[in-house]
Parts: structure tokens; sequence; C-alpha cells
């Protein structure tokens, strides 16, 4: 099984180096907004088509790494 938390990449250069998904302009922020403010995961993946289901499990991974302060610095990558 993947590790999910490798969907979420870092890039100096997209999105002011905010954590996004797999190298898109998609940040795990903005999921997670959706996510608080009541959205259904099919409605985010209607909304985003270039989503996988797999991408808002891993947002939802990370943001649980951040909040148990477990989270690993990963090297930038670079698209």
């Amino acid at each position: 099984m993947e590790n999910l938390i490798n969907r979420i990449t870092l890039d100096p250069n997209i999105c002011n180096g905010k954590p996004i998904i797999r190298n898109m302009r998609i940040t795990v922020t903005t999921i997670l907004e959706y996510l608080a403010a009541g959205e259904s995961v099919e409605n985010i993946l209607s909304a985003y088509p270039i989503l996988e289901l797999e991408d808002i499990k891993a947002c939802l991974e990370y943001a649980k790494k951040v909040t148990d302060k477990s989270i690993i610095t990963y090297a930038l990558k670079a698209s």
C-alpha cells in the first residue's frame, strides 16, 4: 500500500511553498477547508476531477501528523 503522505509535496515555486497535492496547484489547506465547511468528498472530487480519493486521505493524514507534531520534514521536491 502506498504511503499516503508521499502524495503531499513541497515546492517553493508552487503556491509559495505551501503543502500541495502531487505537485499540483491544489493546497492541502484548500481541501481541509472544504471538508471543514461540510463539503462531501464526492463533491470535492467532482469539483477537482484531477484529484483522487487517496489525495484527500493524504490531506487528512498530513493534518493528523501536523497536529500530532510527528510530521517529518521532507526534502523539497521539485516538480
